[in-house]
């Protein structure tokens, strides 16, 4: 079965590669517009990402404990300037992640861009949601050190949940002359989610939605150069009719999000820190089966990586994440991530990362992927490696 989800997604990625590269053999980037009278070009990127996790003790994603290839994800995307100030874009996804995806292809991302000056623009279609610093990047491996960007904040179990809204969006960058320059952007629209993709052994998911989702990021650019550092919010409502145990409940869930970011990239540096509390609400139809109530949970992260050479880049991080910053003992109640990576970049077109993870906690594992057993009962100290390779052009 593994070997078969291999080839699977090893097909799929060649038959978009191959589709690309019959349309032009190398792009320029998707701002280009080239020269005046000339027809603009479309920009064609895609990427190609294999790979394979290994956990003791826990399954953790998929069922990983004796390994899985169940870890690939496939992508293409265009983006074409249309004037010199209105452009579009979007991008094919296909991925693999234990019992999420199946190489299904959907649309990930599309959008129409019109920028009236470099301090005033709207996007509108399905956007990337700007929530931290790294999350409208999420789906670019190569941009990158990690192979897992810190589960606490971009959770890789909730990709389809977190990484674009279908809506609007208002951008721009101020420039602030001696004091640096702020970037922001404001959105406002919906989230579409399939609800087999939700269903569990336990929970039959009949329908699915959120009614909103409104969100902002501000960005400040410090007068040191590669010195950032700002803040996001995001507020939405989940509502979903299910079936628990055979019995119907219908929930509704609203949410704040908030996350305070810093970095700073220079001299082939990277470091960078995020601290981040969510708060949640639940009211259901059925107290029995799901009571009422609120939770604040609590994320953070520090991370940092260094290029040695044009081939070799290690990085490192360590992340935590309490669900209820009210209850933080026992097992259940925290998870702990210590992080090492070695990304090797073998041309501008291949690269290859190992990782390797120590985890305390079972905060963030599914007990449906661990033979239903509770969080309280799986082992407290385990630990993860991965090793992926991307190829992209």
């Amino acid at each position: 079965m593994i070997a078969q989800f291999s080839r699977r997604g090893l097909a799929l990625g060649l038959a978009l590669a191959v589709s690309a590269s019959s349309l032009v053999p190398r792009i320029a980037e998707a701002a280009d517009i080239g020269t005046p009278g000339e027809p603009a070009s479309i920009a064609v990127h895609g990427f190609v990402s294999p790979g394979f996790i290994a956990t003791t003790g826990n399954n953790y994603l998929a069922n990983t404990k004796g390994g899985t290839f169940e870890f690939t994800e496939v992508g293409l995307n265009f983006t074409m300037p249309l004037t010199d100030k209105l452009r579009a874009g979007m991008q094919l996804f296909a991925r693999d992640l234990g019992r999420v995806g199946n190489y299904s292809p959907k649309m990930d991302w599309f959008y129409l861009d019109y920028r009236f000056e470099d301090w005033l623009g709207l996007r509108a279609g399905r956007v990337k949601i700007p929530f931290g610093l790294y999350n409208d990047t999420s789906d670019i491996d190569a941009a990158r050190v990690p192979i897992l960007l810190p589960q606490s904040i971009y959770s890789l179990q909730s990709r389809d949940f977190l990484l674009a809204q279908t809506g609007m969006e208002l951008y721009g960058r101020i420039d602030l002359r001696s004091a640096g320059a702020l970037e922001y952007r404001h959105y406002v629209g919906t989230i579409f989610l399939d609800a087999t993709s939700q269903t569990s052994v336990s929970t039959r998911v009949e329908d699915i939605n959120v009614p909103y989702v409104v969100g902002e990021r501000l960005l400040w650019e410090t007068p040191l150069q590669g010195l950032r550092m700002g803040g996001s919010f995001q507020a939405l409502r989940l509502d979903a009719s299910l079936v628990f145990n055979g019995r119907p409940i219908t929930i509704e869930i609203p949410a704040v999000l908030a996350i305070a970011s810093v970095e700073y990239a220079g001299h082939d540096v990277l470091l960078s820190a995020e601290y981040s509390r969510w708060r949640l609400g639940v009211e259901s139809t059925d107290p029995t089966v799901l009571p009422p109530g609120r939770s604040v949970s609590e994320r953070g992260y520090v991370m940092g990586s260094v290029r040695v050479n044009q081939w070799l880049q290690p990085g490192a991080y360590y992340s935590l994440y309490f669900p209820d910053v009210d209850h933080r003992s026992g097992r259940a109640a925290m998870q702990h991530d210590v992080a090492a990576t070695l990304r090797f970049d073998i041309n501008t077109h291949w690269l290859v990362k190992l990782e390797a993870h120590y985890l305390n906690g079972t905060a963030d594992v599914s007990p449906e992927l661990n033979e239903g057993r509770p969080k309280s009962a799986l082992d407290r100290s385990w630990g993860m490696m991965l090793v992926k390779t991307t190829a992209h052009f």
